[in-house]
């Protein structure tokens, strides 16, 4: 039985590291995944796969893309239910959204350390971390000056040995609408 997965890659299409989407779906089709799709050019991308390993999967998709493209893209899988289940928390309904402030999803390549302790305000005031799931956090970034002051990929603490990529909450949101469309 196959799995419905979302690749939600980091390090696409910022810092001058472009991919077309047409080159993405290639990459994962060559290897072996099913239904391939891509959303937006951020780096998001909807396959299936019977493949029930997720860590080699995932480290399979990773050296591919690194070999190909040249650089390390960390990917964090989900399944389109585990996505329905972060949206479905509605992490951000008591955050009163203002024209200064950005909800996002950290997707995280594992959990938080135990013990850890919400909500986590960044020193400078630019992010909060108001919670989490095992799978992801979930975080409150204010704008300075109609801008973003920091990338919120950086709202976990520096003891997090993990890696994260970010989205925003309404594009999650977008993202799995779009998954779920066959």
């Amino acid at each position: 039985m196959s799995e419905n997965y979302i690749a939600f890659l980091r390090a696409i299409n910022v810092g001058g590291r472009t991919v077309k989407m047409e080159r993405l779906r290639e990459l994962f089709t060559e290897l072996g995944l099913d239904g391939v799709r891509t959303y937006i050019q951020s780096g998001n991308v909807f396959f299936s796969t019977a493949e029930t390993d997720r860590a080699a999967l995932t480290a399979r998709i990773e050296a591919h893309l690194a070999e190909a493209l040249g650089y390390a893209v960390p990917v964090m899988l989900r399944t389109v239910d585990e996505v329905a289940e972060v949206v479905d928390l509605d992490p951000f309904a008591a955050v009163e959204v203002t024209p200064d402030l950005r909800l996002c999803v950290l997707f995280l390549s594992e959990p938080l350390p135990d013990g850890t302790e919400f909500p986590i305000h960044s020193p400078k005031g630019d992010w909060d971390i108001l919670g989490a799931t095992p799978g992801a956090a979930f975080a409150v970034v204010h704008l300075r000056n109609g801008r973003l002051g920091t990338d919120p990929s950086t709202a976990v603490p520096k003891t997090y040995p993990g890696r994260t990529t970010a989205r925003f909450f309404h594009t999650t949101v977008k993202i799995l609408a779009a998954a779920r469309k066959v």
